[in-house]
């Protein structure tokens, strides 16, 4: 058998124990702050339906959705098919639902409203859980983009109080600060807002070309921006009214003013400017470690479900795209038979996180050391002897290993450099007739004799 070239396909990675280390110091993070403002914690699986997610994420988005073939001999029901019907096509929108019925998650949050529908009867509402599960998208890979990722999300359905809007850039500045990020925007706009800009122009029908197309300013440019309007139907005239708001600057409070005047014949566009001037009063009156809000009304998240506040976080000490976003979604369940029950919610993307951090060197040491102690042994007799300390040590919960004896004791040390490992013991006959271990810093080469009790005591006080 010829042998395989060992890969992963375009877009994916491989983890090592180190770089785990450092994800799930990610993940604890965010974790215990989604815990802290009372989210717990769901899993929904890797696939869902086809049926449960195409036509959440607009177009653009349905796109990137990976598909699963059926299992078995699906060709066999197209080809029965088209002998039943001649008409019947082979092309792609035809064969899609006979030979896939099933897909790879596009996010977390059209599961979640999936799962919030099936189990409405357990539910206590408000409901607020959070989800940290990887998630696929059919997208060019690049520097912090790939196909398959790790995404952080919290939400919370059953109520339409825009605290809950506070309460997420809250726990945006506390996480983000706790991870060591200190310059960072959390950017606010409110889909309403933008459907109001296509009121004003006679456009209401075209909000979603509308918003793909501005929420590219950034990539784009202005001229992208405008070209891409133009190709939508939009005309010079449109563009001329929408150009003032696009190009709004100031504070947010100039920029809130100059919003309400523009919009002032549209009563969806002044809802969208009230509910961000709400969600801005409760941020006042709170005091965020680190945080810059900013009202963007360029950001337009292109996906179609949000209907209200809308998020996007963005780093300025690194080039990077967003490290997350989120908004309000006031119909989302109804798409699966349960109306009238509002959500919102966010999602740290994790991955482009770990670059940020990785970039910045915030890893703290310890996050790089899955082991604290190794214990080495000369022989047997030294393993015999080691064997009720590292049960100790591991019952006091210090990470700990002993290496089998056998191996010569430069090739211990040099594992336990390897793994950063913080202290080493060396036990031979000496040690064990003396009761007396030789415990090594392996940062600093220093040499102790202590006694086992000594030294797992001063492992149980001492933090790395």
């Amino acid at each position: 058998m010829a042998s395989i070239k060992p890969s992963v396909p375009k877009g994916t990675r491989d983890f090592s124990p180190t770089e785990m280390v450092r994800r799930n110091f990610i993940f604890d993070t965010i974790k215990s702050v989604f815990r802290k403002y009372g989210y717990q914690q769901i899993e929904t699986p890797t696939m869902e339906n086809s049926s449960t997610l195409m036509g959440k994420y607009g177009d653009e988005g349905d796109k990137l959705i990976f598909k699963i073939l059926n299992s078995g001999d699906f060709w066999s029901d197209a080809e029965s098919r088209k002998q039943k019907d001649e008409s019947f096509e082979y092309s792609s929108k035809r064969l899609l639902p006979i030979i896939s019925e099933k897909a790879l998650r596009y996010d977390l949050t059209v599961p979640f409203a999936r799962y919030v529908v099936q189990h409405q009867n357990e539910i206590t509402f408000p409901f607020k859980r959070f989800q940290v599960q990887p998630v696929w998208r059919a997208d060019r890979p690049q520097k912090g983009r790939y196909r398959e990722f790790y995404q952080c999300d919290a939400d919370v359905v059953g109520s339409d109080s825009l605290l809950n809007e506070a309460e997420f850039i809250m726990i945006y500045d506390e996480a983000l600060s706790k991870l060591g990020l200190k310059d960072f925007t959390i950017k606010i706009n409110n889909r309403k807002i933008l459907s109001g800009i296509a009121e004003i122009i006679d456009k209401a029908d075209n909000i979603i070309d509308l918003t793909v197309a501005i929420d590219k300013l950034d990539k784009i440019g202005l001229d992208g921006v405008i070209k891409e309007l133009m190709d939508r139907g939009f005309t010079a005239d449109d563009i001329e009214k929408i150009k003032p708001v696009i190009l709004l600057e100031g504070s947010n409070a100039e920029k809130l003013e100059s919003l309400r005047l523009a919009l002032i014949n549209s009563d969806t566009g002044l809802k969208g400017c009230e509910e961000i001037e709400t969600v801005l009063n409760y941020i006042a009156n709170c005091k965020l470690q680190t945080a810059k809000v900013e009202l963007d009304i360029t950001l337009a998240r292109g996906l179609n479900y949000y209907t209200g506040a809308i998020f996007e976080v963005k780093t300025n000490e690194v080039a990077m795209g967003s490290i997350g976003g989120g908004g309000r979604y006031d119909d989302l369940t109804g798409m699966f038979g349960l109306k009238g029950l509002t959500g919102v919610g966010i999602s740290f993307g994790a991955d482009r996180i770990y670059d940020v951090m990785e970039e910045l060197k915030l890893f703290p040491v310890a996050s790089s050391q899955s082991t604290r102690l190794l214990i080495c042994c000369f022989d047997k007799e030294g393993e015999k002897f080691a064997l009720p300390m590292l049960q100790e040590l591991r019952r006091q919960d210090i990470n700990a290993e002993l290496y089998p004896a056998g191996v010569k004791l430069k090739k211990q040390l040099d594992y336990a450099n390897s793994k950063n490992i913080p202290y080493t013991i060396i036990i031979g006959s000496d040690e064990i007739e003396s009761g007396l271990l030789t415990i090594k810093n392996m940062g600093t080469g220093v040499q102790e004799k202590r006694t086992a009790e000594q030294i797992i005591s001063t492992l149980v006080n001492k933090a790395d």
